[in-house]
């Protein structure tokens, strides 16, 4: 059984940076297609940031430019840079992994998930 844990989230004011982990355990994170998902109050959960296992990385149009996604599979983690933090990416963040999906940004599309870890950005 595939577990996530994500770390890194925090309150920031505009502009700052902030680093999400997500640590892998259960499976080798080179086996899974991985990406970063948030959700706000009565929103949808978006898929930020996605790294397939085959492929490059692809990034929602909102945070392209500010966000780097990157992982590190000698220690089975899965980072998310973000730069330049503006109030609407204000959110519960999500480490999400899949075995199947070769690079969906669909939340359906992945099997496992973290806790989340959340992120304010005040104005």
């Amino acid at each position: 059984q595939v577990q996530l844990v994500e770390s890194g989230g925090g309150s920031v004011q505009a502009g700052g940076s902030l680093n999400l982990s997500c640590v892998v355990s259960g499976d080798a994170s080179r086996r899974l297609t991985m990406g970063w998902f948030r959700q706000s109050q009565g929103d949808e959960r978006e898929g930020v940031a996605i790294d397939p296992k085959y492929g490059p990385t692809t990034y929602a149009d909102s945070v392209r430019g500010r966000f780097t996604i990157t992982r590190d599979n000698d220690k089975n983690s899965l980072y998310l840079q973000m730069d330049n933090l503006e109030p609407e990416d204000t959110a519960m963040y999500y480490c999400a992994a899949s075995s199947l999906n070769l690079g969906s940004r669909r939340a359906d599309a992945y099997q496992y998930w973290g806790q989340g870890t959340q992120v304010t950005v005040s104005s």
